[in-house]
């Protein structure tokens, strides 16, 4: 899908952000055998502030929003600053074309120069998350604390 553009998320997605991420994190609560998974409750008032919270970005199919990921500068578990990668989802009938993997190239692009590392968390029961971000370079990393049913990953600049 090299056609497909990544452009910077506007309040205006934040509908069709709200129903790709119901649609995506159905597919971890079954993957990983919960409900507790925080994209599941999130109201449309929640997403559009992370629009402006999160350097967020969305890629459209025609005027189908099938894609998204964000990302934002934190504090790392060693105190030092680093790109905090959130919400890769891709449209499940999208899913295995090569787009998540896009996504995630485009987001640590755009990390700022101060970010002396990523870090993202997914699914422990995530297997082909966890396929594509260890290709990518990340590290599982279980002794840092992550979400519940959910494990930490990190890779160095």
């Amino acid at each position: 899908m090299p056609d497909l553009e990544i452009v910077p998320a506007t309040d205006a997605d934040a509908p069709e952000l709200l129903v790709l991420t119901r649609a995506c994190w159905v597919q971890e609560a079954l993957a990983n055998e919960t409900l507790d998974i925080p994209a599941l409750h999130e109201s449309l008032d929640q997403v559009r502030s992370d629009i402006e919270r999160w350097d967020t970005y969305v890629v459209r199919a025609g005027t189908r929003l099938v894609a998204s990921v964000r990302g934002r500068l934190t504090e790392g578990e060693d105190g030092r600053p680093v790109w905090d990668i959130g919400r890769l989802m891709v449209a499940p009938d999208l899913q295995g074309s090569g787009l998540g993997r896009r996504l995630l190239d485009h987001i640590q692009s755009v990390a700022p120069a101060e970010a002396v590392g990523f870090e993202l968390f997914t699914g422990e029961r995530s297997t082909r998350n966890h396929r594509m971000y260890l290709a990518a370079g990340f590290v599982l990393r279980p002794e840092v604390p992550a979400p519940p049913s959910a494990v930490m990953l990190t890779k160095a600049r």
